[in-house]
């Protein structure tokens, strides 16, 4: 535990009157007419700490719950929320939302899930776990790896600082069908920045982070500043490149960002509201054909695992696609009606999200991906916002690696790398077996045949 003030350690006792307090809620909405109803409570505790030179900069305990109450009268639905879990909140919110619910427009989308689709059994996938560390400890964690980091080399004369986040979360959930279903998990991650000068007296930055919902599994942090520093110091000397198209290869951290892009455009929310690029393309060939992509809400160990998904809905195992074939969207009760489809138990997003090959072997770390590349670029950070979703185009400006004979040849800054995400997907000429999971998405590094790249 993060010490006794910022654990979430909960009684039975308390989760039994977090229960009650959800159930005078669903009561109090069926008294005043209501057809259906579900309500949520989260509660989270977390403590982030923030070291620079080796002095705390800043302690932040932090302590939130909620309630939130979706209430509907037929087809239409009114929400609330408050964080009073006082009787008189509670009925004033099921008041407002009840109130809501009489005077919007009708949805035929509207509605709990299908009682057949809602989850039987709950099942604990070891996603919740305490550190035993005072606040103290954790900050002398943070220093640690801030030193190492700067004492790595000479070179390195700055820091923006290291940095310690802890989170543990409850979560409950129940409706007027029976439905009650409750999850505990945990986050943890420590990340370092340093600076560095260079002979021109440039400076560079870059940072190392590693997460886990079992604070056990966090790299040891003097790695972390070690990684960081090694980074950092790669960076010296950065320069711009000619404009051209040049193959592309995406570090493992930085391929995450591209899987998270595929989840976006393949979400419910955009692809009803039509700004996707991927409406209607379910069937339809979107990455090469020895590319699958697997949403696994049923790994033991990894953040994003549960039996139901954040309406209840039992969840399970499946490839969104197969073959390089798009196969499923990540779809809620809601989403999915308004689709004409069925909920893939992704309410709240997707589970574990991993891309996989097959044509990957154990060895195609990210050296051999950059011989492999032969001549190219190699991004090992993304900056900017510049995807549009609705069209699939992509601009990004860069910071990375200049390869020519399979080996790095300098640093690269001020450079743009733009493309469609379609074009992207399916110029995956190879995926590495340098996997990294950082939250719910698991990637190796990513090799795309060819991208316009804007420099000088």
């Amino acid at each position: 535990m993060i010490n006794s003030s910022t654990s979430l350690s909960l009684s039975e006792n308390d989760r039994n009157y977090l229960k009650e307090v959800i159930r005078m809620a669903l009561k109090d909405a069926v008294a005043l007419g209501a057809s259906d109803a579900v309500a949520s409570i989260s509660e989270s505790k977390g403590l982030s700490v923030a070291v620079r030179k080796n002095d705390i900069d800043t302690i932040e305990h932090t302590h939130d719950r909620s309630l939130s109450l979706v209430v509907f009268n037929g087809k239409r639905s009114g929400s609330s929320f408050t964080s009073d879990f006082s009787v008189e909140s509670i009925k004033k919110s099921v008041e407002a939302a009840f109130y809501i619910a009489k005077h919007t427009a009708i949805d035929d989308a509207s509605g709990l899930p299908e009682p057949h689709l809602l989850a039987k059994e709950q099942k604990d996938f070891d996603v919740y776990h305490q550190w035993d560390k005072t606040t103290e400890e954790i900050i002398d964690i943070a220093k640690i790896s801030e030193c190492a980091a700067m004492e790595f080399n000479d070179s390195i004369i700055n820091t923006d600082g290291s940095f310690i986040n802890c989170e543990e979360s409850y979560s409950l959930i129940s409706n007027t069908l029976g439905f009650c279903g409750d999850h505990y998990y945990s986050d943890y991650s420590l990340s370092v920045v340093p600076i560095a000068s260079g002979n021109n007296g440039s400076m560079q930055r870059d940072f190392w982070c590693t997460n886990n919902c079992n604070p056990s599994k966090l790299l040891d942090p003097v790695i972390v500043g070690h990684i960081a520093a090694e980074r950092t110091l790669s960076r010296i000397n950065a320069r711009r490149i000619p404009t051209g198209k040049y193959p592309v290869l995406f570090e493992a951290p930085v391929a995450l960002g591209l899987i998270g892009s595929f989840a976006q455009a393949s979400s419910g929310n955009n692809l009803y509201r039509k700004s996707s690029f991927l409406i209607d393309a379910l069937g339809r060939k979107i990455f090469p054909d020895f590319i699958d992509i697997i949403d696994d809400p049923h790994i033991y160990g990894e953040i994003g695992s549960s039996s139901f998904d954040s309406e209840g809905v039992i969840t399970k195992k499946r490839k969104v696609v197969s073959g390089g074939i798009l196969e499923g969207y990540f779809l809620s009760t809601y989403t999915a009606r308004k689709l004409g489809m069925s909920t893939t138990g992704n309410a709240g997003g997707s589970h574990n999200l991993c891309i996989d090959s097959k044509r990957a072997l154990k060895e195609d770390d990210l050296n051999t991906m950059i011989k492999r590349m032969g001549k190219g670029l190699l991004v090992t950070e993304l900056i900017g916002q510049g995807i549009n979703y609705v069209t699939g185009d992509y601009s990004r400006g860069i910071f990375g690696y200049w390869i020519e004979n399979g080996q790095i040849q300098h640093a690269v800054q001020e450079v743009t790398i733009a493309g469609n995400l379609l074009d992207m997907f399916s110029k995956i000429v190879a995926v590495g077996s340098d996997q990294i999971t950082r939250g719910n998405k698991t990637s190796g590094s990513i090799l795309i045949e060819n991208m316009s790249v804007a420099g000088y």
